[in-house]
């Protein structure tokens, strides 16, 4: 690769810049909700300020041009046939810094401009896309006071928003066992905690009881979150990310079975529908789990991880 060659280190090519346009890469096709941990943590490394904040700004511009498995029949296959990334580019090219060098020393916008995209409707053009919004959305409240992320181009429109009773589960294998013994109505709002970074420790994917939902029928009327993260592939009202998670107290530590959860991803909101004397209450009784000590990296983990907000990256601090 002609940079490479050249000398020129990879912090030349990772700009704020060039991380915005892979947000609106990401954004446009409705790809992972991991995304909003890698490219934080890879800004970090790079020594570039840049939060969640961006990612919900850049949705809010950034029409939505495909959609693939699991919420829609086309695969990375059909995005190849179209063109692939470099049509992406060429359909987002309005929209993308597009003066930025690649690694072949190629401008992005020449890169682009060598693309013809095909298959309209796999890759739908800006002026008739999918949604006049990207594919991920960041929810705030008092459920989530930190932060929360959805995939909202995989969410069915009728659960876009709703309001259900909240089902809790201390973990993920608690929530595989519920819906093993077919215990999950629709409507439900499942809540699952103590999968964030420091309590799982981790911030597993839950992808396993995200597929049990799809499989049984119930992902078009079942929400599930959790302070735990997602696979690319989830599909429904699949919320992760939520911060602060529930081992260091965050409000999704103190939701008790039937509580109502509002969800409102248009208007990036969810909320915890108690009051703030009961929710005072509740903090007040809150005991933290106790941490399992696993004897290797993961107890120097749990104490050196950042909430998910943050990249989920690992960060020295002084003590006392």
């Amino acid at each position: 690769m002609e940079l490479v060659r050249q000398g020129i280190p990879a912090r030349t090519l990772l700009t704020r810049e060039s991380l915005e346009n892979a947000i609106r890469v990401v954004l446009a096709l409705g790809g992972s909700t991991n995304a909003t941990l890698h490219i934080p943590a890879i800004a970090y490394e790079a020594g570039i300020t840049l939060g969640l904040d961006l990612f919900d700004e850049l949705s809010r511009k950034t029409p939505l041009i495909g959609i693939f498995r699991p919420a829609s029949h086309y695969t990375v296959n059909d995005l190849h046939d179209a063109g692939g990334i470099p049509a992406v580019l060429k359909i987002l090219s309005p929209l993308l810094h597009n003066e930025l060098p690649t690694v072949t020393g190629e401008t992005i916008g020449k890169r682009a401009d060598k693309s013809i995209p095909r298959r309209p409707e796999v890759l739908h053009p800006l002026e008739s896309p999918l949604s006049a919004e990207g594919g991920l959305a960041i929810l705030r409240g008092s459920l989530s006071p930190g932060s929360a992320v959805v995939k909202q181009s995989g969410v069915a429109p009728g659960m876009l928003r709703h309001i259900g009773p909240a089902r809790v589960f201390e973990c993920e294998e608690d929530l595989k066992n519920a819906l093993h013994a077919r215990e999950i109505q629709s409507g439900d709002v499942l809540v699952v905690r103590n999968e964030g970074p420091r309590g799982g420790p981790g911030m597993r994917e839950l992808s396993i009881p995200a597929a049990m939902l799809s499989g049984m029928g119930l992902n078009d009327s079942v929400a599930v979150i959790t302070d735990g993260r997602f696979s690319g592939a989830a599909r429904g009202p699949c919320i992760g990310h939520v911060t602060p998670e529930a081992f260091i107290g965050g409000p999704i530590a103190l939701v008790q079975n039937g509580d109502q959860i509002e969800i409102d991803i248009p208007d990036r909101r969810l909320n915890l529908l108690i009051s703030e004397v009961d929710l005072e209450h509740r903090k007040a009784a809150w005991q933290p789990k106790p941490a399992v000590n696993t004897g290797n990296f993961l107890d120097l983990y749990r104490q050196l991880v950042m909430p998910a907000d943050q990249g989920a990256i690992l960060k020295f601090q002084a003590t006392q």
